[in-house]
């Protein structure tokens, strides 16, 4: 049986009041578990990204749980949620969010805390398919593809309990796009890693190990795929 790392417990997020409040979570509640794959998949609106960030702790919800390890996060003060951030999650977004002034190295460098890690920023870049001379460039010197290998490269370094990507392909073309799935697929299937993907691209969802459809706030169905097909053959 699979081990639980995470639960999600009745979560909601209201903004406004009365009749213009919107309900951009209206009582979600699910588990995510150790070394798997887990697709949020919706349009825009649905309220996916609204919960990454929660789970993420950039944002806190208006009533519920998100227990880490048994930990209910949402009780966490500012300086412990930056901890949280720090050390126990990785993310990636659909525009990179590497810093210009930085080179690929220096940005995967920034998620580590102690002077005797630094060699793991090479590791991470090399473990991505960047070698020597892409360690050495600036964001604006690399393609599409190449920085977002940096920032998947940021997101493993730290070694973080659970990445949480946000439209990961979204910013790529279908080839590169391609790649990246492969990439990140790769990193769940032979690292061990977990790893919730939101994405509104419905093919991305037949990679995953489980899909959670969401709709207006809730989840509208669950599904696990017996049978996930590999990244490179999906088609969108």
């Amino acid at each position: 049986m699979a081990e639980l790392l995470l639960e999600i417990k009745n979560l909601k997020k209201y903004y406004g009041k009365g009749e213009s409040q919107v309900k951009a979570l209206d009582g979600v509640s699910f588990n995510v578990y150790k070394g798997e794959m887990l697709v949020l998949l919706g349009n825009s609106g649905c309220g996916k990204s609204t919960l990454l960030n929660i789970i993420g702790g950039m944002d806190s919800p208006t009533e519920g749980e998100v227990l880490l390890n048994g930990i209910d996060i949402t009780r966490y003060k500012d300086r412990e949620l930056t901890r949280y951030r720090k050390e126990k999650i990785g993310f990636i977004f659909q525009f990179y969010n590497l810093l210009p002034d930085l080179t690929a190295l220096e940005n995967v460098r920034m998620s580590l805390s102690k002077k005797d890690e630094q060699h793991l920023g090479e590791k991470a870049l090399e473990s991505v398919g960047l070698g020597d001379n892409k360690m050495k460039q600036y964001p604006s010197q690399m393609s599409g593809g190449e920085q977002q290998r940096v920032s998947i490269a940021r997101a493993l370094v730290k070694g973080a309990e659970i990445i949480l990507c946000d439209e990961p392909t979204g910013a790529l073309d279908d080839k590169t796009g391609r790649k990246i799935l492969e990439l990140l697929q790769e990193i769940v299937r032979e690292k061990g890693q977990t790893m919730v993907i939101v994405t509104h691209t419905t093919p991305i969802a037949d990679m995953a190990d489980r899909v959670l459809t969401l709709r207006n706030g809730k989840i509208e169905k669950e599904r696990v795929n017996e049978h996930p097909i590999d990244a490179k053959d999906i088609v969108w």
